[in-house]
């Protein structure tokens, strides 16, 4: 059964940084080069958020408030994606999940129900 888990969450001080990984198994016939990867991110009693995405072909988007900041990029070798997470915020903290969507070269969806697949996610916490 093909499933993903991210990993790399943790407590952070405002300013510091983290790598968070998605790594995909259980693809066999379909690896993850064959999907676009988004990653979303939740704080408490806030709804769910896009926050950066890539695509087969790694063309990548970011979200205004992590622009500068974030950078997304895909070993595909390994099936992971990562999150580069630099001078972070309190208001980054929240539940940073990752969801994968087959076929998709250009663009990552913005309706969550079009992605197959999705993790379990990893707390972030920035905090002092």
């Amino acid at each position: 059964q093909p499933q993903l888990v991210e990993s790399g969450g943790g407590l952070v001080q405002p300013g510091g940084s983290l790598r968070l990984s998605c790594t995909a198994s259980g693809f066999t016939l379909n690896r993850l080069d064959a999907y676009a990867v988004r990653w979303f991110r939740q704080a408490p009693g806030k709804e769910r958020e896009g926050v950066s995405c890539i695509t087969m072909i790694r063309i990548t988007r970011y979200a205004d408030s992590v622009k500068g900041r974030f950078t997304i990029s895909r070993d595909d070798f390994k099936n992971t994606v990562y999150l580069q997470m630099n001078s972070l915020k309190p208001e980054d903290s929240g539940v940073y999940t990752c969801a994968a969507v087959r076929g998709r070269r250009f663009d990552c969806p913005s309706d969550d129900n079009e992605y197959d697949y999705w993790g379990q996610g990893t707390q972030v916490t920035v905090s002092s």
